[in-house]
């Protein structure tokens, strides 16, 4: 007998199920898409045990009959592709026809649905593959799919899932996301005790983002929008011999951008808090993560990352969905156009907001490892606390920091305080936001007309300083406090890139070169970023095996904090100059030239140049943060000032 033999469907349907079933939000993930490729308005989910116990997704999509009803557990038979051209244009969140014939093989399933042109509906039921029954019920439009008892038949799969909290916070962080791609749909997510997600439809996405995350989140999120017609290069076409008689070329389409990125002052450790969707898709792809990070460079520190929700709109030709089992990473037919678009619209959207951070904001703008895109789920009552925090059930979490001794709580043998959860229902005769009331919408505009901004930095008048350090200013719009040194460092770092790209870098000859002392690494990096040093005004040459003479520097910079800069500059690690391109060297050197040749604190200030100051910030691209991912001015408004006061 020959060695190779052909599985089982039984058995090919449990191995798809291990690429498919990861986790109970895994199962949640594939039925909720299948709702949503329904055209389903309202969708319900529940869940207890996290998930292991029962998983129930109702929804009024379009139903299906009875021979639909059986089909759908059969491998690879799908209602969204016809031929392997379809492949192209993917249009649709599910297409591979694998979901449910995996999670069948695994669980224990029972189908109630029922097509709107049909009088009577269909319930199937199925116990790890094998079918048990198939029978007309009087059913509601729509499909109800019930998923008990995950993995009973696979006990070695079972014991690599979480406890159920940390399963049922996965569920309700991937609920929540397409709640937020999704504002027109009603979302519902309920566990065995709680009521976790009450989303009904709204008008758009920013009123969901101020339904579910509230007032505080809103307004520390900025809205982008943009668009750009895609250019002819790359387009797929049929060959030569499939074209018809009146064949015509496809239109290039366009590429639209939705959604909202957080202000400067909102930071966190991680990309746990960057959600991106292709076409309506939850996605985590490489390319866009790198274009945001290159769209706040500059602007953050390096070591921190923004809040992103962020939608992309495409041809369907133009991405690849068919890359990845979860479907979660995907192609871009035409990636330096998709990168350069997202860095440049989410850019162009900071500079244009220019907003300004009160100094409560500031004061808790400390980057924080949280996850801020996610409803909170409470502890289940009998349930201990996870050991680690719930991630994100579509990648994995890194963490960021080592707990130290310092930070571990004391033993301590009271009573343990449940935090509240913000998806509880209320029963004291208060409504949930946005029950048909228009109070999202007013809240949302409200939020918004109250949005500060530095546009009018230019309108300061100085007062005074404050330790010789900080520049006092007044205006219309309330009290300011600007940081000299940082203000003045983003003047001169605009300045120099904007110098450096037509060749103009004002230059000092020095009377005697300045030697300055390197170590041998030191050496080999300068041989490596000498010409961008010359494009920057520094001219330099080795003077010895280990030291270099500097004849020239640009204006403001010279002796000890020349010495410095080329340290800095110099003393990069391996790993930074192995992934540092042109663009990244010349804003690093342009940002430490301008850092070392800023006014410094301490310093005292006549009253004209700390007037000039301001009025070159207000000139400035992006007055918020200095290159490093420093605030730069604070105000404290009028109606902080009234209130504080009590006049209002």
């Amino acid at each position: 007998m020959g060695r190779i033999k052909v599985l089982s469907d039984q058995v090919a349907n449990q191995i798809a199920a291990g690429e498919v079933v990861e986790r109970p939000a895994s199962v949640v993930k594939e039925l909720l898409e299948n709702s949503l490729d329904a055209g389903s308005t309202r969708i319900r989910i529940e869940v207890e045990g996290g998930g292991r116990k029962l998983i129930r997704i109702a929804d009024n999509g379009h139903g299906m009959g009875r021979d639909d009803a059986l089909l759908a557990f059969e491998r690879h038979a799908t209602s969204k592709l016809r031929s392997s051209d379809d492949l192209l244009t993917i249009a649709t969140l599910g297409f591979r026809g694998e979901a449910l014939p995996s999670i069948a093989s695994v669980a224990r399933v029972q189908l109630e649905t029922r097509a709107p042109d049909d009088e009577v509906g269909t319930v199937v039921e199925i116990n790890g593959g094998n079918m048990l029954r198939v029978e007309d019920a009087g059913l509601p439009a729509g499909t109800t799919l019930s998923v008990r008892d995950l993995f009973f038949n696979t006990p070695a799969r079972k014991k690599f899932m979480r406890s159920e909290q940390t399963e049922l916070g996965h569920v309700a962080a991937l609920v929540t996301h397409y709640a937020l791609a999704h504002p027109q749909k009603h979302f519902e997510l309920h566990s065995a005790t709680q009521s976790l997600l009450v989303a009904p439809a709204v008008a758009d996405a920013g009123e969901r983002l101020f339904q579910i995350l509230g007032r505080d989140a809103f307004e520390a999120m900025i809205p982008v929008a943009a668009e750009q017609d895609f250019a002819r290069a790359g387009l797929p076409e049929l060959p030569p011999w499939k074209r018809p008689e009146d064949y015509e070329a496809p239109e290039p389409g366009a590429m639209r951008i939705t959604g909202f990125v957080s202000k400067p002052e909102l930071q966190k450790l991680n990309r746990n808090s960057v959600y991106v969707f292709a076409n309506g898709r939850l996605i985590r792809d490489r390319l866009i993560l790198h274009a945001l990070t290159e769209a706040y460079r500059n602007i953050i520190p390096p070591t921190s990352f923004p809040v992103v929700l962020l939608f992309l709109e495409m041809p369907p030709a133009e991405v690849d969905v068919n890359v990845h089992p979860a479907k979660t990473e995907v192609r871009f037919r035409q990636n330096a156009f998709v990168h350069d678009f997202v860095r440049d619209s989410v850019r162009t959207a900071l500079m244009n907001a220019r907003p300004a951070a009160s100094f409560y904001q500031a004061l808790h703008a400390a980057p924080t490892a949280g996850m801020s895109l996610t409803v909170d789920v409470s502890p289940l009552p009998g349930i201990d606390q996870p050991m680690m925090q719930p991630m994100d059930g579509l990648h994995v979490a890194q963490q960021s920091e080592m707990i130290e001794p310092g930070d571990v709580a004391p033993f301590d043998l009271r009573e343990r305080v449940v935090p509240p959860s913000p998806g509880r229902l209320s029963f004291e005769g208060t409504m949930p936001v946005g029950y048909g009331d228009g109070s999202v919408a007013a809240a949302v505009a409200e939020s918004e007309a109250e949005q500060p901004t530095l546009n009018n930095l230019a309108s300061l008048r100085p007062l005074g300083q404050l330790r010789d350090s900080f520049i006092l200013a007044t205006n219309e719009e309330g009290l300011w406090i600007v940081d000299q040194h940082v203000a003045h460092e983003r003047v001169l770092f605009e300045k120099i890139l904007r110098e450096r790209q037509v060749e103009a870098v004002q230059r000092q000859r020095l009377l005697m070169p300045v030697l300055v002392d390197l170590m041998p690494e030191q050496m080999v990096r300068f041989a490596e970023i000498a010409e961008e040093l010359g494009r920057n005004g520094i001219e330099a040459e080795p003077f010895g095996p280990r030291t270099l003479a500097v004849k020239a520097t640009p204006v403001g910079l010279q002796g000890k904090e020349l010495e410095l800069m080329l340290e800095e500059v110099l003393g990069s690690t391996e790993k930074t100059a192995q992934v540092e391109n042109e663009e990244l060297r010349r804003t690093r050197i342009a940002a430490s030239i301008a850092c070392h040749a800023a006014i410094k604190v301490n310093m005292p200030l006549e009253p004209s140049k700390m007037a000039w100051l301001l009025s070159e910030l207000g000139k400035t691209a992006h007055p918020t943060s200095c290159p490093h991912g420093r605030p730069i001015a604070l105000r404290y408004s009028m109606k902080d000032i009234q209130r504080a006061f009590q006049r209002i």
